[in-house]
């Protein structure tokens, strides 16, 4: 449910965040990007990729998830507060989630920014919509190896993300846990 919500909120941010990042933005401003995309394209625009950014997350969270907690087992067996343990496996867990979720991520990417050029040379006239046309496109495009189109990035991108946000759980949750033992021992 987090997810659902999460998602509808920031799918929109998403938008704007990728269409300013593309090398021929045509757009000053997040507010002009905003303006334009809503009176060309209309409220759809901003959800275009929701269910491929759903269908990205689920499997992302729970290979995140099970990934880190497989690890865990392996390098910190009794489950002791070890910020490198954590480090690692939050690491791996988010490089290889990041890896594994990179075809619908580049998906999502042709979604989101409608790049004209890929469009054109795909032949698609007016607006890519759908996550099956879009999988399409990017085979159409580039093959196989169209839907790796920046795997390593992304992996850069999540992995320090990742072990930094378990590091900071797992700093917390033994923070918190440590806390309570001691209240409990003074009553």
């Amino acid at each position: 449910m987090a997810t659902l919500l999460h998602d509808a909120v920031m799918n929109p941010a998403e938008v704007v965040k990728q269409r300013l990042q593309m090398y021929n933005s045509q757009y000053q401003s997040a507010l002009s990007c905003i303006r334009t995309v809503w009176r060309t394209e209309g409220l759809g625009a901003f959800y275009r990729s929701y269910t491929t950014q759903l269908t990205m997350n689920i499997p992302f969270q729970s290979i995140h998830f099970i990934t880190y907690e497989f690890l865990q087992e392996k390098v910190n067996p009794l489950r002791n507060y070890n910020p490198q343990s954590h480090i690692i496996s939050g690491g791996l867990a988010g490089a290889l989630a990041a890896a594994a979720t990179t075809p619908l991520d580049v998906c999502k990417t042709l979604l989101n920014t409608q790049e004209n050029m890929a469009l054109s040379l795909a032949n698609v006239n007016g607006r890519l919509t759908g996550m099956a046309n879009a999988f399409r496109t990017v085979y159409q495009l580039n093959g196989l190896a169209g839907y790796f189109k920046g795997i390593h990035a992304r992996i850069i991108y999540q992995m320090p993300s990742t072990a930094i946000s378990w590091s900071v759980y797992e700093f917390f949750k033994y923070f918190l846990t440590k806390r309570q033992l001691e209240n409990r021992t003074l009553y």
